[in-house]
């Protein structure tokens, strides 16, 4: 007696063609909310401090100092929250992932001692992640808003460097949300470069022409040099002030040995 000749068929979380076809788009979409969500349980990460800025700005170029200020104050972030007694949140700094702003916040993170974060993003120009990212907290996303998300969710304060188009719509979508309320806390935003910032976006314009209300200038801060920033982060983050004046005091000394 002979049998028609078995089918063969793949499950479709193993048929790749499938996953990669535009009906398991949430498939994919889901996953790059899953993953990192696992990740970030396994390594205890609640919340992070978001360094934004260009990718095109180098330690030789004219606007190098930039990317030394930017590594200089990652390493002091890290170092301060080490410093924080064990019951509170630890602040871990997440970049972009890439080069630029973004490998210097990394590199001073991971000088100091500390993990570090990088939601890299596949783009025409390749993007590759940073050498000093920790290796369990690399990410690469196909999907802008499932990265914005992810920067969002564990912010808990922000410091935007110069950049272009990305560090803008970054920027501008964290204030959005918090001047919408949107956000279950205060995040404080620091644009740091004064020079820069005022030049590029006159945001008092805005307040002048009834666009939105003078109270929302509250929502960032300016800074012009590490120690400076810094300071508005212990201010405004969870911390008592004696408490961050000695964590700071620490922050200052290691710096100097």
């Amino acid at each position: 007696m002979s049998f028609p000749p078995r089918t063969t068929s793949k499950l479709a979380y193993r048929d790749e063609a499938f996953l990669e076809g535009d009906a398991a788009r949430p498939l994919r979409i889901l996953a790059e909310y899953l993953a990192p969500l696992e990740s970030f349980r396994r390594e205890r990460i609640r919340d992070t401090i978001v360094f934004f800025g260009s990718a095109r700005l180098s330690p030789d170029g004219p606007l190098g100092r930039y990317y030394e200020e930017a590594r200089e104050l990652a390493r002091l972030v890290t170092s301060w929250s080490k410093s924080l007694p064990t019951h509170t949140h630890r602040y871990i700094v997440c970049s972009g992932g890439g080069g630029g702003i973004m490998e210097a916040a990394n590199r001073g993170a991971s000088e100091a001692g500390g993990k570090t974060i990088g939601l890299n993003i596949g783009l025409p120009r390749e993007q590759r992640p940073n050498p000093y990212i920790t290796r369990e907290l690399s990410f690469e996303f196909h999907y802008f808003f499932m990265r914005k998300l992810w920067f969002a969710h564990l912010a808990r304060a922000l410091v935007v460097f110069p950049g272009g188009f990305g560090t803008l719509d970054e920027l501008f979508e964290i204030l959005t949300l918090a001047q919408t309320r949107k956000l279950e806390r205060e995040v404080p935003v620091i644009l740091y470069g004064s020079s820069y910032w005022d030049e590029i976006v006159d945001l008092e314009a805005l307040v002048r022409h009834g666009m939105i209300e003078a109270g929302d200038l509250g929502l960032f801060h300016r800074a012009d040099d590490p120690r400076t920033a810094l300071g508005i982060l212990q201010a405004n983050l969870a911390v008592g002030p004696e408490e961050g004046a000695v964590a700071f005091a620490r922050s200052r000394n290691s710096h100097h040995e």
